[in-house]
């Protein structure tokens, strides 16, 4: 990490250190058992972008509602202009359905796609992806933990993506990670310099 070639998510119930110097986004702890409530999340929030900087901040997560799009709406919008009061770019959680809703472009700065595991790596979120790149905004795919995933995200223009292979065995999984990470940068990529 703080070789630049990987960054560091964190999220309230993890308790990271961000080591000197990486790059670090601040995932919310929706999806799974993280979520402290909205409250101790914003303060949370705030103290990691005070200690660490927002400058190393690729983006932090508004909060979501996981698989419900209108759900998420609701519970991302009062929280995205927050997150860019802090002086980090907001990331919004797309969800199954969100296309038929209609997103909330002008609020925020990352497309995180999230959702169903389908959902993600199907057609509507790479014709998101596509359109959020179209716009200026950065791509995130979340739960990447394959090389074949990798793939897809790197194929629909992600700039990031996260998972947590690395933290099932990472002193055998890293050197895994490293290998994968090799095989995309020698391919080429049909996006240029925002892939």
């Amino acid at each position: 990490m703080s070789t630049g070639l990987i960054g560091c998510m964190t999220t309230p119930a993890q308790g990271n250190r961000i080591p000197d110097g990486a790059f670090y986004a601040c995932d919310n702890g929706k999806f799974g058992k993280g979520w402290p409530g909205a409250d101790i999340w914003s303060e949370w929030l705030q103290r990691t972008v005070n200690r660490y900087g927002a400058d190393r901040c690729l983006w932090a997560v508004a909060p979501d509602k996981p698989l419900d799009a209108a759900g998420t709406l609701d519970e991302s919008l009062p929280w995205l202009a927050c997150i860019r009061e802090l002086g980090v770019p907001a990331a919004f959680a797309a969800q199954d359905g969100c296309d038929l809703l209609g997103l909330p472009w002008d609020e925020f700065d990352v497309l995180f796609l999230a959702g169903s595991t389908a959902w993600k790596i199907g057609p509507v979120a790479a014709r998101l992806a596509e359109e959020a790149r179209a716009r200026g905004k950065a791509v995130h795919m979340g739960r990447v933990n394959s090389l074949r995933r990798l793939r897809i995200a790197e194929g629909v223009g992600c700039q990031t993506v996260d998972g947590t292979f690395l933290a099932f065995g990472p002193d055998k999984n890293l050197a895994r990670l490293r290998g994968w990470l090799n095989e995309i940068d020698r391919r080429p990529s049909l996006f240029g310099g925002a892939a």
